[in-house]
């Protein structure tokens, strides 16, 4: 079947006010209207949408992973559609996204002084979708942390880092000059299996209410000092890779030249970052 993209946003529309009423008014259209739509989508695709009741509107199991599936083909659409007008104006554009506390200003300085032409936007990620933006459009290269899925992407290693533990002052091991994994066995970890948060503010307003303690790579820790926080190092704990993601057979300009920039930018060695240590 050939998914219409005005019922999928008539879809969405519904899903996020969970009310026909309000989606019409947004859509400017009548709620008889966009009910028969709704109707004939579900039909189309053989399964219920919606749960409606006398006052409210909840989705199925079907309707949310619509939903989802809804928002990634939106973001692709409005992306491609975006590109197609920048082609059509004679410009170019480079959007880097990067990973919390990875900074990619030299690799764009170097590149924007070969090509002044091309304008770069940059795009911060949020710790659950590394690689999301590269396979939706968002995205033209990415400046990541492993792990991520690498399934259908070039990546080009850039280097390692080190991880440290994150503690508030009040912990009892954060007197300690470093830690190893042992020390922090039976210790509540805050990460994406144990508790996914929006923000890495969130993440460490909850390290420091003392709702558990995280580990996180030296760049974060450099960029996120707090004073009712501690960074000690885990002499035992593995170096996390950094590396630069395209989508494979991505050879579209300037794509493979800011590749070659970025990368020799990137690989310098950086300054060694301070880590608070006991008092």
């Amino acid at each position: 079947m050939d998914l219409d993209l005005r019922k999928l946003r008539y879809f969405t529309a519904v899903a996020e006010h969970r009310q026909f009423g309000r989606a019409a008014q947004e859509l400017f259209i009548t709620q008889p209207v966009l009910s028969r739509q709704i109707r004939a989508l579900e039909q189309e695709l053989g399964c219920a949408l919606f749960t409606r009741t006398t006052r409210s509107v909840e989705l199925t199991r079907a309707g949310q992973q619509l939903y989802e599936e809804a928002r990634r083909i939106s973001t692709v659409v409005g992306t491609a559609v975006r590109r197609v007008q920048e082609a059509a104006r004679g410009e170019q554009r480079l959007v880097v996204a990067f990973s919390p506390g990875l900074h990619v200003s030299e690799a764009i300085r170097a590149f924007t002084a070969r090509h002044p032409d091309v304008a770069i936007d940059v795009l911060p990620l949020r710790w659950w979708e590394q690689d999301a933006p590269l396979r939706d459009g968002r995205a033209h290269v990415g400046y990541l942390r492993r792990p991520f899925d690498d399934t259908g992407l070039r990546t080009v290693p850039i280097g390692r880092e080190t991880k440290v533990a994150c503690l508030p002052v009040t912990h009892p091991l954060a007197d300690r000059r470093d830690l190893t994994s042992a020390d922090l066995d039976g210790e509540p970890i805050l990460d994406a299996r144990t508790r996914r948060t929006s923000s890495l503010d969130e993440k460490f307003e909850l390290i420091a209410s003392g709702q558990g303690i995280a580990l996180v790579p030296l760049s974060i820790a450099g960029s996120y000092s707090r004073p009712d926080l501690r960074y000690l190092p885990v002499t035992d704990s593995p170096p996390v890779e950094t590396c630069l993601a395209v989508p494979e057979g991505d050879c579209t300009d300037p794509v493979p030249e800011f590749l070659t920039v970025a990368t020799a930018a990137l690989r310098r060695p950086a300054a060694t970052l301070p880590v608070a240590a006991g008092p």
